[in-house]
């Protein structure tokens, strides 16, 4: 099932969406340097040098040599963004306007002035829009979720690893938790891992707190956490997948924040040490996401699970035969700072690892409050495995899932470490009746 995009029929219309903001983002950040008198003087003293120091399309730029707004939005342009390039170069906004629509600035004011441009003759054709809305047939193949997981991401575990001490009597039992889970993988290897982690203070001050963040980029660089970027290599992200996600989510009305920049920290990063080790490289794409569990209000655990679901729709309306699949991180119980320091309950814990399994609907209704008395302050990133959960086949009675591997380990510095992979198994479709 491909996403409604009927918005792109509206003639003499471009809507910017996803996959516009993809194609011109050099473009509209360009425009955006604009907004300083330097980069002003500097690029009307010589265009094309100040154009060739971006990394933009030859027609894009092009599009601004030529003054032609409208290839310039075919190129991934925005208005709001190219109006600052209009700006440096002089022109008004009805003078922009008009040059878009064939006339001059004087005719396009005189236009407005008789009351704008009619939206008779400018609505979709009839024939155009049933034929967009006729019952498309359903794509030969698409991307499937194959499986979950869960972890732990102490940052702790990825210092252990970056200097050589995962075989010291404190940190083996937690390395020989993830032997398994590393031979999995290699079996099993996704085309994509859709990563659900908290950014730490790194990517996000408190000048700017969103509650989720789908990242949208090509790539993701590793993030400098005060003592440096950890040696592992940024992501390989899958920007059309992503923009895909971002389409379907915000139809289903989850606010979200895309980044096409930003840096991942060890939430992120320790989660793919552990699973896939050592490497130059990581061996998949990986679509980051960020949900916020620093400042309060953070999203309810029924939140995080409405989300999950949704997401699993998202991925599988995608019309590419890819493999994906969705990791929830943090946790388990630890609590950082106050008093309460050190907390860890492993009771909590392991009722906590049964119940994602055999209860999530009821576990989702957890409140806020029980994870902070029970699992720390820090423990309330266990929302965020519940994305994962929901994301699975079983909650729709449409497949099953398989409890491939449990972990849990005391401590890792000053966590709880919990480890789990769900393998999704999802039910061919039976045919519909009357159809062999």
């Amino acid at each position: 099932m491909s996403l409604d995009k009927t918005y792109k029929l509206v003639p003499g219309t471009t809507v910017f969406d996803a996959e516009q903001s993809a194609r011109g983002y050099h473009l509209n950040q360009f425009c955006m340097s604009l907004m300083t008198a330097e980069n002003r003087e500097r690029y009307l003293a010589d265009e094309r040098a100040y154009l060739d120091a971006w990394p933009l399309r030859e027609e894009q730029k092009q599009a601004l040599l030529d003054r032609d707004l409208n290839a310039a939005m075919a190129e991934g342009g925005n208005i709001y963004f190219l109006a600052k390039w209009g700006a440096t170069l002089g022109f008004s906004f009805q003078q922009m306007a008009g040059s878009m629509t064939g006339i001059t600035e004087e005719e396009y004011r005189a236009m407005m002035a008789g009351g704008g441009r009619s939206v008779e003759g400018n609505r979709i054709d009839h024939a155009v829009l049933e034929a967009a809305h006729a019952d498309p047939a359903p794509p030969a193949e698409h991307a499937v979720i194959t499986g979950a997981v869960f972890t732990s991401h102490v940052p702790a575990i990825g210092a252990a690893m970056d200097h050589a001490k995962t075989e010291e009597p404190y940190w083996r039992p937690v390395f020989e938790g993830y032997e398994f889970s590393r031979a999995w993988e290699e079996e099993n290897l996704p085309d994509v891992v859709f990563l659900v982690y908290n950014d730490h203070a790194s990517a996000f001050d408190l000048s700017l707190i969103p509650t989720f963040v789908l990242g949208t980029g090509a790539a993701f660089a590793t993030a400098d956490e005060g003592y440096g970027p950890r040696p592992v290599p940024g992501i390989e992200s899958d920007p059309e997948l992503a923009a895909h996600i971002a389409h379907s989510l915000i139809r289903d009305d989850f606010d979200l924040t895309l980044a096409n920049e930003m840096t991942v920290d060890h939430g992120l990063t320790v989660p793919l040490s552990l699973m896939f080790g050592d490497v130059g490289k990581w061996p998949c794409k990986v679509i980051p996401f960020h949900v916020n569990v620093v400042q309060y209000p953070v999203p309810s655990g029924a939140r995080c699970f409405a989300l999950g679901r949704a997401l699993r729709k998202a991925i599988e309306s995608y019309d590419r035969p890819l493999k994906v699949q969705v990791w929830g991180t943090g946790g388990m119980s630890h609590q950082l700072q106050g008093p309460r320091a050190g907390l860890i309950n492993r009771a909590w814990d392991n009722a906590f690892l049964d119940r994602l399994v055999e209860d999530p609907v009821g576990l989702s209704r957890v409140p806020h409050l029980e994870y902070v008395e029970e699992a720390g302050s820090e423990g309330i990133e266990l929302v965020m495995w519940l994305i994962a959960r929901g994301a699975m086949s079983d909650l729709d009675g449409s497949g099953d899932v398989e409890v491939k591997h449990r972990f849990y380990h005391v401590p890792a510095s000053n966590t709880a470490v919990g480890h789990l992979i769900l393998e999704n198994h999802t039910r061919a479709q039976e045919p519909a009746e009357g159809v062999k």
